[in-house]
């Protein structure tokens, strides 16, 4: 019978165990694929202390622990320690062959800017939970991100460490749980966007008359929808617009901003929506003026025809609406005020809002007036009923309460 390895203390060396000359413990194991590899420490044991002028993460046993655990569990110990989360992030993306390119360009620019400079070259196995929440909290401390930005990287990386754990490099996703702890010790909730109410609505439609503003909120479409929209996709005879394409203004992967076509991202997005007489009338309005000043003559992606213009005979930025609307606010309520105070009343001033809540002000009005919510959701183009329906029931609270307001006295039930 053979005699047992001992370490240079007498200690028996378990199977794989050996004692290099100058005292270093190593531990040669097999992986799941059948390569061989080695792990090395200055100490046995937890209790050893390592020779002078020498540091050891953790003791060959704790090590051996753990690759048995792997070993097992069928998790490539070596590659993760070799992998890195920007190898990872390239083979997820280079997959994701279903996104638009406009999302692609978006979560390529999000992971380059701010995930691979703090995270990408650390190898997958070596990343855990306390370091995803670290790189969390510094994105809204350091950066400034809001929730909307939050929930971009996270949904970046999330799928990622994912894709890891199914093929085995990693037993547990390390962002699992994060996002939901962020939020609660943020007391991050989703802003509620509001409708304008009627008297902001006639007061901005008053203050601005403008086909454009008439067209957003006579029709609810997204502004991408409407600053897209060509004369082909408008039949005057039939009093319908056909909504089949939206235009964006993104940075691409080299860097430089472009505008671009893309599909409505569900099959709700196409849509047919019927002109209300002010959106016709504001449309031709449109046409007269272009066919003396010039019709818009861009092209972007095989398109062209685009009602709405610039003042230099261009596609409208998607973005740049919102700019304009602060303006048209601020010009407002600064009359407003002046008015209402030499008038000796309160002025009638438009809260700030964004050009999204045009969509939603339509809505608001349809929800109010319409009862089916079907047709809502199809006009609206909402893939999920349950986006009407949180509409429908804010819209329809006011008139409720209106409608009991009206019964007091006229119930006996006292």
């Amino acid at each position: 019978m053979s005699e047992k390895r001992r370490d240079k203390k007498g200690r028996v060396l378990w199977n794989g165990e050996s004692q290099r000359k100058d005292g270093k413990y190593e531990y040669k194991y097999t992986d799941v694929t059948g390569r061989r590899h080695s792990v090395y420490s200055w100490t046995l044991v937890e209790t050893d202390k390592p020779p002078k002028g020498k540091k050891s993460k953790s003791c060959l046993r704790e090590m051996e622990k753990q690759i048995k655990k792997d070993l097992e569990d069928e998790i490539r110990t070596f590659e993760s320690g070799h992998t890195t989360l920007d190898d990872f992030w390239k083979i997820y993306i280079g997959m994701k062959y279903e996104l638009k390119q406009s999302t692609r360009t978006n979560y390529k620019y999000m992971y380059t800017k701010y995930v691979s400079e703090t995270l990408g070259g650390k190898s997958i196995a070596s990343i855990k939970y306390s370091d995803i929440k670290k790189f969390y909290i510094s994105l809204i401390r350091e950066r400034g991100f809001k929730p909307n930005s939050m929930e971009i990287i996270n949904t970046i990386l999330h799928p990622v460490f994912t894709m890891a754990v199914r093929d085995g490099y990693i037993r547990n996703n390390p962002s699992d749980g994060v996002m939901c702890e962020i939020k609660k010790s943020h007391n991050w909730e989703k802003k509620k966007r509001h409708a304008l109410t009627i008297s902001e609505q006639e007061a901005f439609v008053s203050f601005i008359a403008n086909p454009l503003f008439t067209v957003l909120l006579g029709t609810g479409c997204r502004v991408g929808e409407i600053v897209g929209l060509r004369w082909q996709d408008c039949d005057f005879e039939e009093g319908i617009i056909s909504i089949n394409h939206n235009l964006i203004y993104r940075q691409q992967d080299s860097g430089k901003c472009e505008y671009h076509i893309t599909t409505p991202k569900s099959k709700s997005g196409e849509r047919i929506i019927p002109m209300l007489r002010e959106v016709r009338e504001a449309l031709l309005e449109e046409r007269r003026l272009q066919e003396t000043e010039g019709f818009n003559e861009m092209v972007v992606d095989g398109y062209s025809g685009f009602i709405f213009k610039s003042r230099y005979g261009t596609v409208l930025p998607p973005n740049g609406l919102n700019h304009v609307i602060d303006r048209i606010v601020k010009e407002h309520n600064k009359q407003e005020t002046a008015l209402a105070e030499k008038e000796g009343r309160p002025p009638l001033l438009i809260p700030h809002f964004s050009v999204h809540n045009l969509r939603h002000t339509f809505c608001t009005r349809f929800c109010e007036n319409e009862t089916n919510i079907k047709v809502i959701q199809e006009i609206m183009g909402h893939a999920d009923i349950s986006t009407t329906m949180d509409i429908y029931n804010e819209a329809t609270k006011e008139k409720k309460m209106e409608s009991f307001a009206g019964l007091e006295g006229k119930i006996k039930i006292r």
